[in-house]
């Protein structure tokens, strides 16, 4: 492979010298890119040398490959490598239409990254355009991006280009992640009332046990004496008790068991277990396995319809579940591929997918349109996500109200039972 001789400034701006090995001279001006320098010289060894520049700080050395160049990025603290799911989505969006309006693939990249705003992707499209530039393929320029681009974007531009239909499944991947954000937004806010619900109930709850029930109890000693109070008020009062003389030990059991659960969550086993938990939860569990199937069936579709081999596209499914149980079903479905059976009897055995969803994979698979019916599943299990949201919402706003009041309610029964005992002996004296 041809050696270049560089001239080459860093982020800094102080110049360097070396040597890099490309197929290509636009290829050695890619990898300099990639590693973070900005080329002011590049001419092949033996035509000529790079120029001389009294002013180098750095002695000369051999650009290391693009991977290589990354991981020594990728050590950098504090550094942002991820984009938010909305700013790949509307990319992707501009990126087909520009392409479907007819603009080179490499032209269309250098007007978005032009007036991209998120420092991430914009870094990262130029790095996407200067890969193209030196011949890279545009597939293989998002693999260089793992932590942006995950396999099933990196597959399905793979499938557009061996097809010649790019434009068409950039579209298709921006209304599969615009769809799958909405079903995303859903989920999280019919999560989120609930969960802002039962902080109020703590903070509450917090507030009256730590400042009010101590006044309470210096009252009733001092009115009521020894005298024994109701069984509620004493249970209140040592809580309040405990809250107080232990306070940062709760806290540290706390942080403790969340801590447990983080790393349990995240093993192989503990994974399993609860996100099998997570589908039996009652009235969550079902929207979240609703959810999972819309996932699933939505992912699976638009790869095969793009042209994805069918072992190659459950595998990337498997990876993009967001689910441990359906993942094991889905391993299951390609083992049964690869050996040349259905999908469907896997699919059955796995016990997670409703009889609806079999019935109409089965009618799919038999009439050759399977990828088709795959994304009718999707719909219609959006729709019910849609219904199930709804419900939940409905739901949860008396429930969690009913949670709330008994929660302040039962603290001031407490303290207001000894108080009925207190006016009755004044009343007798």
């Amino acid at each position: 492979m041809p050696k270049f001789n560089y001239v080459a400034l860093d982020s800094r701006g102080t110049e360097s010298t070396g040597v890099v090995e490309a197929a290509s001279s636009n290829e050695a001006i890619s990898q300099l890119r990639q590693a973070g320098y900005f080329p002011t010289n590049v001419v092949e060894e033996g035509k000529g040398g790079a120029r001389k520049s009294a002013g180098a700080k750095k002695p000369a050395k051999a650009i290391a490959a693009p991977g290589a160049a990354a991981k020594k990025e990728g050590i950098t603290l504090f550094k942002k490598s991820t984009v938010k799911s909305k700013t790949l989505m509307i990319f992707t969006r501009q990126l087909a239409t520009l392409i479907d309006a007819g603009l080179p693939l490499l032209r269309g990249l250098t007007v978005l990254a032009k007036q991209e705003k998120d420092l991430v992707l914009k870094r990262t499209i130029n790095m996407l355009a200067d890969s193209v530039q030196g011949g890279n393929t545009f597939s293989e320029s998002l693999a260089q991006h793992p932590k942006i681009f995950n396999k099933l974007y990196i597959n399905m531009v793979k499938a557009g280009e061996l097809g010649g239909v790019l434009e068409l499944v950039l579209n298709r991947l921006a209304e599969f992640q615009e769809k799958a954000q909405k079903i995303a937004n859903k989920v999280k806010s019919a999560m989120a009332y609930p969960m802002i619900v039962l902080v109020i109930a703590v903070l509450i709850m917090w507030f009256l046990l730590v400042f009010i029930v101590p006044k309470f109890e210096a009252i009733f000693k001092d009115m009521l004496g020894n005298k024994p109070l109701p069984d509620i008020t004493q249970i209140v009062i040592g809580i309040s008790k405990a809250i107080q003389e232990h306070f940062f030990t709760i806290i540290g059991v706390f942080v403790g068991l969340v801590i447990a659960y983080q790393l349990f969550a995240r093993s192989s086993v503990g994974r399993v277990v609860m996100d099998r938990v997570k589908l039996k939860i009652p009235l969550m569990g079902d929207l979240l396995r609703k959810s999972a199937i819309s996932r699933f069936t939505r992912t699976l579709g638009t790869l095969v319809e793009s042209g994805v081999p069918i072992l190659q596209a459950l595998n990337i499914t498997k990876d993009t579940s967001g689910n441990a149980v359906i993942a094991d079903a889905i391993l299951k479905v390609h083992d049964a591929v690869k050996e040349g059976e259905s999908i469907v009897a896997p699919l059955e055995a796995s016990g997670v997918f409703p009889p609806l969803v079999i019935s109409m994979i089965d009618v799919g698979e038999e009439t050759g349109q399977l990828p088709a019916m795959l994304l009718k599943v999707a719909d219609v299990f959006d729709d019910e996500v849609d219904n199930a949201v709804a419900g939940l919402t409905a739901m949860l706003e008396p429930l969690m109200i009913v949670f709330l009041a008994l929660i302040v309610g039962s603290i001031v029964i407490a303290l207001f039972m000894p108080l009925i005992s207190i006016i009755q002996q004044m009343q007798n004296q």
